[in-house]
């Protein structure tokens, strides 16, 4: 847990839980609506298969408040906490979606075959030479940063995981799969994956990256910072802030010192996109910048 006596900024909670909850759609209206009456903004997402969410707030209370109202119908919820003085978002939403994490399957996550390493042995687990890592996350998050002698599926997105999979089973045969990503959810999905797909050892790292941070005696295993799906781009070993800014083009993380790259305007291009998108899109993402610089 963080320590909380800060200056005045931004708590942001982390949590999902992999629970059967039949028609999302209808908690849809009053989720968002407490939420609300609490000042709470962030992404809350719910399914057939569970919920899976990122809030933040100026209040701690008022987190714990909204945790505890989910509770009531989700069960017990694990979190992760973070802090930054800079706000996470600028928004809340609350969407219903087919899949907690999309994956154009029709496998649904299996809870009960979940086998998890707690982040304080993980490093110890990886070392073992029966064990293969594999990194779950896009191949940009795997470039800011990842475990020492992990396997990047090098994937654009998480669709394209199954496939990774397929592909690999000659590779992967006899191994034990040690699996992590970000929080802890789409290694959920993964693991489901690789079940189906006859593998019988896969292990996760409990929380993923984030809890690994929050919770491992010593981080020297993980090389660089991690990605978030937030206004914050990266947090550092210390749950902090990263060095990352984001291009709002494409959406890719970058270091802040290539803003100063002639591939990059804000909002519009940078050196990963700028040969990726026509003219028809920047004139289209100009536009956007030029919204939100009056909205600001």
């Amino acid at each position: 847990m963080i320590d909380y006596r800060k200056k005045k900024g931004f708590y942001t909670y982390t949590f999902y839980n992999c629970i059967s909850i039949k028609n999302p759609s209808s908690l849809r209206q009053k989720i968002r609506k407490q939420a609300e009456n609490l000042k709470i903004i962030g992404t809350i997402v719910l399914t057939e298969e569970g919920i899976n969410s990122t809030i933040s707030s100026e209040s701690k209370k008022n987190l714990d408040s909204m945790i505890s109202l989910l509770e009531k119908k989700f069960g017990k919820i694990m979190f992760r906490d973070s802090f930054s003085e800079k706000k996470p978002f600028k928004r809340l939403k609350v969407k219903v979606r087919k899949e907690v994490v999309p994956s154009d399957t029709e496998i649904l996550i299996n809870k009960s075959r979940s086998n998890y390493i707690k982040p304080e042995k993980w490093d110890d687990f990886i070392k073992q030479k029966s064990v293969l890592t594999i990194d779950v996350r896009n191949e940009y998050e795997v470039g800011i940063g990842t475990f020492n002698n992990s396997i990047s599926p090098k994937t654009k997105n998480f669709r394209e995981f199954n496939e990774f999979i397929n592909n690999s089973k000659k590779d992967f045969k006899n191994k034990k799969i040690a699996i992590f990503c970000t929080g802890g959810i789409r290694c959920e999905k993964a693991s489901s994956l690789f079940l189906h797909q006859g593998f019988e050892e896969v292990y996760q790292l409990e929380g993923g990256i984030l809890n690994y941070f929050d919770k491992a005696n010593d981080k020297k295993n993980f090389d660089g910072e991690c990605f978030v799906f937030d206004d914050r781009v990266t947090v550092d070993k210390n749950l902090s802030p990263g060095d990352y800014i984001q291009c709002f083009a494409c959406r890719r993380p970058i270091a802040k010192g290539d803003s100063n790259r002639p591939e990059y305007i804000e909002g519009i291009s940078c050196h990963n996109c700028i040969d990726e998108k026509t003219d028809k899109d920047r004139k289209r993402f100009a536009e956007r910048q030029k919204q939100n610089n009056l909205k600001n």
